[in-house]
């Protein structure tokens, strides 16, 4: 028999290619003893990678079993497989259940005692027990695990109708401590998270290093209106609290076993509580969750000494950064796919300007109570303006954003009689009056300006002495416009 290092290092190698005469030697194992560990490796029916993740003892019960296993050669549950089942969103399954359907398919398998043994080890190895959890996942104040409790009860009564809403259960779970917190909403959409995540953050009254969402994208690879807005709200909500975001690898439910672990309990010592009253309102309803949640969060522990509040302001609050001085103000953010032609963005039936040049490019907008702001493809600032509740105007523009010819027009278009009076005085008093006169020698005032502004335009190089002089002679020979000059 060889130990867990020579059967691993075999199969390694062999899976490798590496010739039988380089393994002997490495190993000190004769040719009939690299194939016997082979054949029964490959007789498991196990990935390598699943391979590698049994106990050292199982791998060699497995490769050496003892003579009354060997003789009824039997099979090692696929525990992967089992866990994934009772780790799927909405399952019952348990571990009884499991043992039921492996000894369906194998009447000669390990009794249920024997099953449940090896299941433990696998689930200690490979997603941490509470050692292991204490020793390389919970540092204390650095992750802050969050999540939605799985289960979605119908709590909320609508006192009009008497219909029954579901709602969501969003938790928090902190470091050393497993300092709980959670919040019902009515929908598991990212202003519901985000809000969630400010009201966590306030709830421990300090910031940790990072904050670890269960269902956060990081990287965008492509333009879809969740994805892109998502990963804007996240980079807000990092720079304001100096923080980052960290989610666990895809499908490694050990990258997260604090808030696993606590989404669990939360599904029973929270949920059901709230089961036990009728709610009217979501106010209510949270107003019972913080309840639940701050007797949980003062419950002794079962193993050790103290709560987790008290192990919390021992060990994880001294180690968090304080709260920031100003509080984060939560806003509505809209993708733009493409800015129009007019470079100006809707929101709320208003349009508010872009620099021209942002023309055809993405964007995002963010409206607060109080501003709209508008930021480039990669959340960088581009200008901001005061949100608009009038019925009119619906343009807001910002005469800087406008296009040179653009802006002339509309100078152009808001100009008045006034605006050429006050122009010719600079000039003096004869030019002053002669263009008085020409805008009362219309019909309509407006037929007049553009007479008035090509006079006076005409009179920019020349000096006002020169001008004054010109003027007082159309006067003299009742001459009121540019083409009779």
């Amino acid at each position: 028999m060889h130990d867990y290092n020579t059967i691993v290092g075999v199969i390694s190698l062999r899976n490798d290619k590496v010739s039988y005469p380089v393994i002997r030697q490495r190993y000190g194992i004769g040719n009939s003893g690299i194939d016997l560990i082979m054949n029964r490796y490959k007789e498991s029916g196990l990935p390598w990678k699943d391979f590698l993740k049994l106990e050292p003892s199982q791998i060699e019960e497995l490769i050496y079993p003892p003579k009354n296993i060997r003789k009824n050669d039997i099979p090692m549950p696929d525990f992967e497989l089992y866990y994934e089942r009772m780790m799927t969103k909405g399952s019952r399954v348990n571990m009884f259940y499991c043992w039921l359907d492996y000894k369906s398919e194998h009447p000669n398998g390990y009794q249920s005692s024997q099953f449940y043994e090896y299941f433990n080890r696998f689930i200690e190895k490979n997603y941490g027990g509470d050692k292991v959890a204490m020793a390389v996942e919970r540092i204390p104040g650095e992750k802050l695990y969050i999540d939605w409790v799985g289960d979605q009860p119908e709590l909320l009564v609508d006192p009009h109708t008497g219909e029954i809403r579901k709602i969501h259960v969003f938790t928090t779970t902190l470091g050393v401590s497993s300092l709980v917190y959670a919040e019902c909403f009515l929908d598991e959409k990212l202003p519901s998270f985000i809000q969630g995540t400010i009201n966590a953050i306030t709830f421990y009254d300090a910031v940790p290093r990072y904050l670890v969402p269960d269902n956060c994208k990081t990287a965008v690879t492509k333009h879809t209106k969740d994805e892109f807005v998502l990963n804007t709200a996240y980079q807000d909500l990092e720079e304001f609290y100096n923080v980052i975001i960290l989610p666990p690898p895809a499908r490694k439910p050990k990258g997260k076993p604090s808030v696993e672990s606590h989404v669990r309990y939360l599904g029973t010592h929270l949920i059901e509580r709230l089961k036990e009253g009728i709610y009217t309102s979501l106010e209510s309803l949270n107003d019972a969750t913080q309840k639940i949640i701050a007797d949980i969060n003062r419950r002794e522990f079962q193993k050790k000494m103290g709560s987790r509040m008290d192990a919390y302001l021992r060990y994880d609050k001294p180690q968090m950064k304080t709260l920031p001085g100003d509080k984060y103000s939560t806003c509505d953010y809209k993708y733009i796919l493409k800015i129009p032609d007019n470079y100006h963005l809707e929101y709320d039936g208003h349009y508010y300007s872009v620099l021209y040049t942002y023309r055809g490019q993405p964007a995002i907008l963010k409206a607060t109570p109080t501003e709209i702001m508008i930021c480039d493809r990669n959340n960088r600032f581009i200008c901001k303006h005061k949100r608009s509740y009038k019925g009119f105007p619906k343009y807001i523009t910002d005469d800087s954003h406008m296009k040179p010819e653009h802006l002339y027009y509309k100078e152009v278009n808001a100009r008045d009689g006034d605006y050429y009076r006050r122009w010719a005085s600079a000039y003096g008093e004869c030019t002053a009056e002669l263009i008085d006169q020409v805008l009362r020698s219309a019909k309509h005032e407006e037929q007049a300006y553009n007479s008035c502004a090509g006079i006076l335009h005409s009179c920019k190089a020349i000096p006002h002495g020169i001008v004054e002089e010109a003027a007082r002679k159309c006067m003299l020979v009742s001459i009121h416009t540019l083409k009779e000059s």
